[in-house]
């Protein structure tokens, strides 16, 4: 079987039907234990996350800055699981899934060149963002359900993130610039303890 086509077996995995192929499933050890051999990489995202979400806390011009080129490299990362989708996906729809890479790609370049305006114009929307985000969070909770038992974290996440962001849809822009930059920093702070406890239990899987 081809790394293309365990891929695929993978994703299936995740996204699959109750009942259907386990991440326990043999023909998937091998996928897994070769992802766990980058158990560091993970880390050192673990590690950069956590030193972004100190910068970004202390609300200064330097967090403003940082925000913007966070929001880049998200876009960036982004347009990079589109790429993949694209790769995975052999029918007429992987040129959608290019479109939005490309899109996004071309964002996080631009988020990156103008980091202050960018952060100027998520907060000018941050409701709508926010309300983006938690519509995302509930149906990655949902379809997460087949192999994460806290998934209803996700879900809760999700129905606060959606009710948050009616409440600074109605806030004047000084307030949604403030929440945007506590929320940035919660956001990397939450994802880079996440990287680095993923990262140790991807090591603890190449050793088993």
């Amino acid at each position: 079987m081809s790394h293309v086509e365990e891929m695929r077996e993978a994703v299936r995995a995740v996204n699959g039907p109750p009942g259907g192929q386990s991440l326990d499933d043999s023909s998937l050890r091998p996928l897994l234990h070769q992802l766990a051999r980058y158990w560091w990489v993970e880390l050192l995202l673990g590690v950069f996350w956590v030193v972004v979400a100190i910068v970004v806390l202390k609300f200064n011009h330097a967090s403003v800055v940082t925000v913007g080129v966070l929001t880049g490299i998200m876009f960036l990362v982004f347009a990079a699981e589109e790429f993949l989708l694209a790769v995975l996906d052999k029918g007429a729809s992987r040129w959608v899934w290019v479109l939005f890479g490309v899109l996004l790609a071309a964002s996080g370049i631009v988020a990156l060149i103008h980091p202050e305006a960018t952060f100027a114009g998520f907060a000018d929307i941050l409701g709508f963002v926010f309300l983006m985000i938690g519509i995302l969070w509930t149906v990655q909770a949902f379809a997460e359900r087949v192999f994460n038992d806290l998934w209803w974290l996700g879900l809760i996440s999700g129905i606060l993130m959606v009710g948050l962001a009616f409440w600074v849809s109605g806030q004047f822009f000084l307030t949604r610039a403030a929440t945007l930059l506590v929320f940035a920093g919660i956001w990397a702070m939450v994802k880079g303890i996440t990287d680095i406890v993923r990262a140790f239990q991807l090591r603890q899987l190449g050793s088993s």
